[in-house]
């Protein structure tokens, strides 16, 4: 396999994926009826929340990229991929010169691009709903505000929204890994939010293996816990944006990406080890 003329082709895949993600009644009106959730925020304007109204607007902005976006990763993975069974296209691709893994990745990396864009968009929304809010309340509060700073780092927002990305992500290739044995939709896409279930509750099966005595059940949660990875650790979005003091070192975000990192590949390369088994 030449490792430039397979990149080229997952490329190409990729490319080709996003571009029909991208022209789906689907996406566009989950993105518009996100920056509208997004947008109603400001209905708050008019009472006087002082600082905890810029507060209420970025927990709800990232409340909505994650539900929205959690519906668009699972929904959007799952038509993408069947789309090309049900039209054999997939079986047409494979039987030029283009190997499982690359297709399977191609796939991945045109859905995982459609989440960056949805990410971005409602991260630049939810920014500059911050930013008008954030004026006109030191506009009316005055100097007391001002002589603080900025209320709202941010970088920050969007360091949390490439954070998002990234558990869209591992959200994406395990998709994949239950599409490359499912052989209907509604199966992978109840299964895929059953596992998002487990993964947001992870830290449960974590809190409870620390107090457990050792024994069978001991190894089970742990095993569990290892199997699914824990969303919650991504969730740091009011320790970014508010609390400068609770702000996590760059050591500590970078061990995140990794762990993201390290999930997705996995659950692609599980995806391969079914799909190369697979009929089509």
């Amino acid at each position: 396999m030449n490792i430039i003329d397979s990149f080229t082709r997952i490329r190409l895949i990729a490319g080709t994926t996003f571009l029909e993600a991208v022209r789906q009644k689907f996406f566009n009106s989950l993105l518009l009826i996100s920056i509208a959730l997004v947008g109603s925020s400001t209905f708050f304007q008019q009472f006087d929340f002082g600082t905890g109204e810029l507060k209420f607007i970025t927990d709800f902005g990232f409340g909505a990229l994650f539900f929205f976006g959690s519906i668009l990763s699972i929904t959007a993975t799952t038509q993408l991929f069947f789309n090309e069974m049900e039209n054999r296209t997939a079986l047409t691709m494979l039987a030029k010169p283009v190997y499982k893994l690359e297709f399977l990745a191609g796939k991945f990396l045109g859905a995982h691009l459609l989440m960056l864009c949805f990410t971005l968009v409602i991260t630049l929304v939810l920014s500059g709903i911050l930013y008008l809010r954030e004026m006109a309340l030191l506009e009316r509060l005055g100097d007391e505000l001002i002589l603080n700073g900025s209320l709202i780092r941010y970088g920050d927002v969007f360091l949390f929204g490439f954070l998002q990305w990234m558990k869209f992500g591992i959200l994406a290739a395990i998709t994949l890994f239950v599409a490359s044995f499912s052989n209907t939709n509604l199966y992978t896409i109840v299964v895929s939010f059953f596992i998002l279930l487990i993964c947001q509750l992870q830290y449960i099966a974590r809190d409870t293996y620390s107090v457990m005595e050792a024994g069978l059940e001991r190894i089970l949660v742990l095993g569990l816990s290892l199997i699914f990875p824990n969303f919650q650790l991504f969730n740091i979005g009011d320790q970014l944006v508010f609390d400068a003091e609770k702000t996590p070192a760059l050591i500590t975000v970078l061990q995140i990406v990794g762990y993201g990192v390290i999930y997705t590949l996995a659950f692609v390369l599980l995806a391969q080890v079914n799909f190369r088994r697979r009929e089509i």
